[in-house]
């Protein structure tokens, strides 16, 4: 039961789509009419508004971080069913017809909600990922692959199978990323969309 209700309190948290909340609050548009069409933080940032997409991201990964450890505090032990649902619920919100972002932001918040030196070393790889080839694609799935290595590696073992789950997501959310990558066509952080 305990599992069940932490996967509820995951799902509902992640499900929260904040990219589309402060697009149309600020009146840039419906964020599912631009770009990719998907919630996240990237293509907030396609409309333009740095400090939105700043914003976006900073709630995305927060609700990831909430629900693990809102489920800590309350079922010890439920933490990793929460987190797996929170990244669900970002990926497959009810509220839209289940069409959201692609897990990372939510994913990099679970991982520091659920080990501190888990977080690090996502972050760690988004970046540096995303700093070397300047594609987000190619960031948010080197950190969701490293997450569950990097469980197994720092001694949180318990971990390495909701990350595991987390991490063959993230890469299938991106499969229409991996095709642009195989042709050469994925766009770069600061050029327009292909």
């Amino acid at each position: 039961m305990t599992q069940i209700l932490a996967i509820a309190l995951g799902y509902l948290l992640g499900s929260i789509p904040f990219g589309l909340l402060l697009t149309r609050l600020t009146g840039a548009g419906d964020l599912r009419s631009i770009g990719s069409g998907n919630i996240g933080a990237t293509n907030v940032l396609r409309t333009g508004r740095k400090g939105l997409a700043a914003t976006t991201l900073l709630l995305d990964l927060a609700k990831g971080l909430v629900a693990v450890l809102l489920a800590r505090s309350i079922w010890p032990g439920a933490e990793p069913f929460a987190a797996v649902a929170a990244v669900v619920g970002h990926c497959f919100p009810v509220w839209l017809g289940f069409r959201g972002g692609k897990g990372v932001a939510t994913l990099a918040g679970v991982s520091f909600g659920l080990a501190w030196p888990i977080g690090l070393v996502y972050a760690g790889l988004w970046l540096g990922m995303l700093a070397i080839t300047r594609i987000s694609s190619v960031g948010g799935m080197s950190a969701a692959v490293g997450a569950p290595i990097a469980a197994l590696v720092l001694g949180y073992p318990a971990y390495a199978p909701a990350l595991a789950i987390l991490a063959v997501l993230v890469v299938w959310m991106h499969r229409a990323n991996i095709a642009r990558l195989r042709s050469g066509t994925e766009p770069r952080i600061g050029s327009s969309k292909a």
